[in-house]
């Protein structure tokens, strides 16, 4: 009796508690086998070969092309096929009173079953235009996708160079804090003013105001390349593990020029043309006119009375409008080849603008590394060595530091327009993978 007025339910009680802990293993164990997807979901912007496949893989508007592409080839098989058979069931005799009533000896039932034949190759020619069109569309996607990687290696390169700038301005900015510490022990010593040291300072300050705008431009630089990348603008990028590297495979601007002709955007208008110019055959083709084929039976009664075989043929008469079509399809014709040279044009003016970047910003990188950081690096190790022993004063040694660290950053951006210019040349040659 005790135990009974102590836990009178005990079983009801343990039960919604039992349930609640099963509930909430189960949803851990989800949780614990979800937990691994999500972790090992891979973040671009490591290499400039994940920001390539990701482009690929991943932009919306590739997979719209795709959808179309694959929507325009779905057009070819119906553009040759025949028209749909026509079938009519006519009454006759009917009371017109009481037409509702069962068939009777003197009420006929007519039925026909008619089929369209296009002749003189038509159905042939409306399938080539739908392919024409289909390869155009196809080709139009692949141009597409040469552009975006073109956008996204200039978006990954210049998210890359924000990093190198930073890291040279870092490295120019501790040089400048051993300079201040030289120039304060000199000064205790009294062999140098107060002001070297605070000019120094004054430079690490202009130093830092430069160093915020280049993370700010690195913030710049990550939002478009989420962009072309289909993300959030917000969406984490992954560190830069090493400096792009964008190979150019034409030897000479006219090598590049030669291949501007195979370039999908010129073969897309061309297919277009293409596709213009069968279209002219087939509006010249509906001069001749088709035939309707049809059969048929009359019902008298319960019983078949007669058949009948039909034959239609189509009356050329409005002529005047025949004319028009065949107008129009010449002049899209004439338009889809004018577009086609337009195309041409500028993809042979997108590839010489590239090829000059690209060649003027390799020259000058070159210039740099070879020439212009030696020379400053041994006049900056003259400088400092000669105002630690007082024979130059401090302006010098900063001049010498600002040449060095300035020729440092002027090659991480001459590599900057280099790379630039090699996507842009890259979009041109063709290089996708």
């Amino acid at each position: 009796m005790q135990a009974r007025r102590l836990h009178p339910y005990p079983l009801f009680r343990r039960r919604p508690l039992l349930r609640h802990l099963l509930a909430c293993v189960f949803a851990g164990g989800l949780w614990t086998l979800a937990l691994p997807a999500t972790a090992t979901e891979p973040i671009p912007g490591h290499s400039l070969e994940s920001i390539r496949t990701w482009v690929l893989e991943h932009n919306p508007e590739l997979r719209a092309m795709d959808f179309e592409t694959q929507a325009a080839e779905a057009r070819i098989l119906p553009a040759g096929a025949l028209p749909d058979p026509m079938a009519s069931v006519g009454f006759r005799g009917l009371d017109p009173d009481k037409p509702w009533r069962t068939a009777g000896a003197e009420r006929e039932v007519n039925y026909a079953l008619r089929q369209r034949f296009p002749l003189w190759g038509k159905r042939s020619l409306a399938r080539e235009v739908a392919t024409h069109e289909a390869e155009a569309m196809r080709l139009e996607r692949e141009a597409t996708a040469r552009t975006l990687l073109a956008e996204a290696e200039a978006a990954y390169v210049r998210y890359w160079h924000a990093d190198q700038a930073v890291a040279v301005l870092d490295r120019r900015i501790a040089l400048l804090r051993q300079v201040e510490e030289i120039a304060g022990v000199r000064y205790a010593l009294g062999r140098a003013a107060q002001q070297d040291a605070i000019r120094a300072q004054v430079e690490q300050t202009s130093l830092q105001r430069e160093r915020i705008e280049r993370l700010a431009t690195k913030q710049e630089a990550a939002a478009t390349l989420n962009a072309v990348l289909g993300r959030r603008s917000d969406a984490p990028l992954a560190t830069p593990g090493e400096a792009p590297r964008l190979a150019v495979h034409s030897a000479s601007l006219a090598e590049v020029l030669d291949d501007a002709d195979a370039h999908p955007a010129v073969r897309s208008q061309q297919a277009r043309a293409e596709a213009a110019r069968t279209n002219v055959v087939l509006q010249r083709r509906n001069r001749f006119p088709d035939i309707t084929l049809g059969v048929g039976a009359m019902q008298l009664g319960n019983g078949i009375e007669s058949t009948e075989l039909m034959l239609e043929v189509e009356i050329p008469f409005q002529q005047r409008a025949r004319r028009e079509r065949e107008r129009e399809s010449r002049l899209l014709e004439e338009a889809a080849l004018a577009r086609r040279d337009a195309t041409l044009r500028a993809v042979e003016e997108r590839g010489a603008s590239a090829w000059a970047q690209w060649t003027s910003a390799r020259e000058r990188r070159e210039l740099i590394e070879n020439t212009l950081l030696p020379q400053a690096d041994a006049t900056w190790q003259s400088a400092l060595a000669s105002y630690q022993v007082g024979e130059v004063d401090f302006g010098t040694l900063l001049e010498a530091l600002n040449e060095w660290q300035g020729a440092d950053l002027a090659r991480v951006d001459a590599l900057r327009d280099e790379l630039l210019g090699a996507a842009a040349v890259r979009a041109i040659e063709g290089e996708i993978r």
